[in-house]
């Protein structure tokens, strides 16, 4: 019944009418925000009258959004584009699907949200009044990252319009679906509203368990594994370290926690130790398409024991851009650690930080140790000269320790293959304050996976 072939009937006089309906719009789960209550205004323009077999034209115009633009980012011209559906009552049921142009004005963040019309054709095949009732629409927004926002009815809606459809020997009920996307869906860029996640190719590489190089808790215990030495020792020069759980506290846009796992590795070269740290794999799940280069983590390496400080450790950017649905693997964090004291020292995880860049927006989201995790890795380290010791504390962020300086690296493996996922990383949230937030309150953070 709801399909569409022929000439668009145009003969009699269109009729409009405004109808208003309790609405809530559910937007990117990738953001904070809450789902808004609203109402929407919709005018209706159809035929008022036609014969069985003629396509006639229904026109959608939004009087009225269920919310403004929020006070987060100002939407450019030519960025929204909405779908819709309309219920078919009386003379045939089903759908008729909606859809309208990607063209608006500038909306400003804090002002009423301006969509265009949106129009879908239907085949009338049986006579009657045909009823046309408007339902649930989609808001997609374009940038800076596709994202939809689907607004749905919250009671009963009356019909904005009526075709009285007269016998003209047209054919039985039944038709093919025309007209625009269905209301859920976005266009052919648009992001799962829903939130699906983000994630690009597995960056493969090594179990980061490797051999236990003696992971000391931070109080100085062994937690297992031979503590690795400084070149003393057989001439080693490979320190693999012990695998450790470690639990993150976000700060806003962020998730509340983060679980997962980290291992820190250590190669000797010369006095210092160049030192790579991998995450266990699938770290998050990403609501939207990110482009290539869009994601950077960090994390802050604390040293303990006989040495004191840190160390920064950075990654680079995601290689290819991540496709929504699939899962994340954080790149590995590489920096250079000089040790500035002799003795045992331990490397123990410290806060990791995500950094998101969108064309000129700019992200920063730090998540924190909770508890106190095990050591990674002990060495048997000697001093160097403008070593770690007596510099940059646990509990300060920045670059490396005094003497122990940070350095880009290259991507490799996250860690072990059955270790659980470090979940939802800011950075996701952070997406989408910049680009859901443009359309509508947004859904709160989804919870993710705790392990593979």
């Amino acid at each position: 019944m709801i399909g569409g072939a022929g000439m668009l009937l145009a003969a009699s006089p269109a009729q409009a009418a405004d109808v208003s309906y309790k609405t809530e719009c559910i937007p990117p789960p990738i953001s904070g925000l809450p789902a808004v209550q609203g109402t929407t205004k919709v005018q209706l323009t159809a035929p008022a009258a036609a014969k069985v077999g003629d396509t006639v034209e229904v026109v959608w115009k939004t009087v009225e959004a269920a919310s403004r633009n929020p006070d987060v980012l100002d939407l450019d011209k030519d960025t929204v584009k909405p779908t819709g559906t309309v219920k078919l009552g009386g003379a045939a049921t089903g759908d008729l699907k909606m859809e309208g142009p990607r063209q608006n004005p500038a909306i400003p963040k804090n002002s009423p949200m301006i969509l265009p019309d949106m129009k879908g054709s239907l085949k009338l095949e049986k006579a009657g009044d045909l009823t046309l009732t408007p339902d649930g629409y989609n808001i997609n927004v374009s940038k800076p990252l596709s994202t939809d926002t689907k607004c749905s009815p919250k009671e009963t809606v009356q019909p904005g319009a009526t075709i009285k459809v007269t016998d003209g020997g047209g054919a039985t009920t039944g038709g093919a679906d025309t007209g625009g996307a269905d209301a859920g869906g976005a266009d052919a860029g648009g992001a799962d509203a829903g939130g699906a996640d983000a994630g690009g190719a597995d960056t493969g590489g090594a179990d980061a368990g490797g051999a236990d190089a003696g992971g000391a808790d931070t109080g100085g215990t062994d937690a297992g594994g031979a503590t690795a030495g400084s070149g003393g020792s057989g001439g080693a020069t490979d320190f693999p370290g012990k695998e450790v759980a470690v639990d993150f506290a976000c700060k806003s846009p962020g998730p509340a926690a983060i679980a997962g796992k980290v291992t820190i590795n250590a190669k000797k070269d010369g006095g210092s130790y160049g030192l790579t740290v991998k995450t266990a794999k699938g770290v998050m799940d990403s609501p939207a398409d990110l482009p290539a280069g869009a994601l950077k983590p960090s994390m802050k390496i604390v040293i303990g024991g006989a040495d004191k400080g840190s160390v920064n450790v950075t990654g680079p950017g995601n290689p290819a851009p991540l496709e929504t649905g699939k899962p994340v693997d954080l790149p590995d964090m590489t920096g250079t650690y000089k040790p500035g004291a002799s003795g045992k020292s331990t490397l123990t995880p410290g806060t990791l930080t995500i950094d998101v860049t969108l064309g000129t927006s700019k992200i920063n989201i730090p998540c924190t140790v909770k508890g106190t995790p095990k050591a990674s890795l002990e060495l048997d380290t000697t001093a160097q000269q403008g070593g770690a010791s007596g510099g940059d504390t646990a509990g300060s962020g920045g670059a490396a320790a005094a003497g122990g300086t940070a350095s880009g690296g290259g991507l490799a493996a996250t860690g072990a293959e059955d270790n659980g996922a470090l979940r939802a990383l800011g950075l996701v949230a952070g997406t989408a304050i910049l680009l859901g937030g443009a359309v509508f309150t947004f859904t709160p953070w989804r919870r993710l996976r705790s392990g593979r």
